[in-house]
């Protein structure tokens, strides 16, 4: 199987839901979408290899990538939305703002952006009580990480997505779903994964600030410029809760959920 399928602790999440080993899913059969993109539902670098099942989160990625040729597509919905649907949700109220600084990738270049006037926005806008989120490649990165620690915010890393089946954080989404449903509201400079994470749990959205720039992205993959003009209601230091959760349920396929054991069939998986 694809060792990205276990980034994040995707294929454990289904397991659960197919009602297999959570801690040891069997092998997927395809390739599971990973993260939020705006085109195909796969990354720059990552291309499934044809024949094998594109095992993509939303109708709309199989749109986009049946327009450029690519075919092949099974659509089951994100990850996810699976867990959030699994999860019960806790009896608290939610305070604060949990924030997602843009971030690298172990694969191609830091971001490159003013961190500290971020931050002074961040203040300006949310106040004190806030969450600040760092992807693991910054927040292991002591020059990045020590800007935001030193701010006073709460500083976390929901954990490492993990290579070649090592290193993989099994309860990342875990400790992303609990944290977003602490939270009163999730804010990016980026409209991303998170974001719409953040929106499906019924969070208050934001989507301002310096967005940072990715110099080692790849021609095609930088819909910024897109996203504004598709969704301009989801930018905004205050956006439409309503609004940001329909695109979210949307893009997450979070309506578009599959039965155990008709997803047990769709990802290779059988019961002994």
């Amino acid at each position: 199987m694809d060792s990205s399928n276990h980034w994040y602790g995707h294929a454990h999440a289904l397991a659960r839901w197919c009602g297999f080993d959570e801690e040891n899913p069997p092998p997927v059969e395809g390739v599971i979408q990973h993260g939020w993109t705006f085109v195909h539902g796969f990354g720059a670098a990552h291309k499934p290899p044809v024949g094998r099942p594109k095992l993509a989160w939303s109708d709309v990625c199989r749109r986009r990538g049946e327009a450029i040729g690519w075919s092949d597509y099974l659509v089951i919905g994100a990850p996810f939305a699976y867990l959030e649907a699994m999860e019960p949700v806790p009896d608290e109220e939610r305070h604060g703002t949990i924030w997602y600084p843009f971030h690298g990738t172990v694969d191609f270049e830091s971001v490159e952006g003013d961190h500290q006037v971020l931050i002074d926005q961040i203040r300006d806008v949310e106040g004190d009580d806030v969450t600040v989120c760092l992807y693991y490649v910054e927040y292991e990165d002591p020059t990045v990480r020590r800007f935001y620690e030193e701010s006073g915010f709460r500083v976390i890393c929901h954990g490492h997505r993990g290579t070649l089946w090592k290193d993989t954080d099994r309860f990342f989404l875990h400790k992303q779903l609990a944290e977003l449903r602490r939270h009163k509201k999730v804010a990016s400079n980026r409209l991303s994964t998170a974001v719409f994470y953040g929106a499906l749990t019924g969070a208050e959205v934001g989507v301002y600030g310096d967005p940072m720039e990715f110099p080692a992205v790849k021609d095609g993959f930088d819909g910024q410029p897109l996203f504004q003009a598709w969704w301009p209601w989801m930018f905004g230091e205050n956006v439409d809760r309503a609004a940001a959760e329909e695109l979210a349920r949307l893009e997450l396929g979070a309506d578009l959920l599959v039965p155990p054991e008709e997803l047990a069939h769709l990802l290779g998986w059988q019961h002994g």
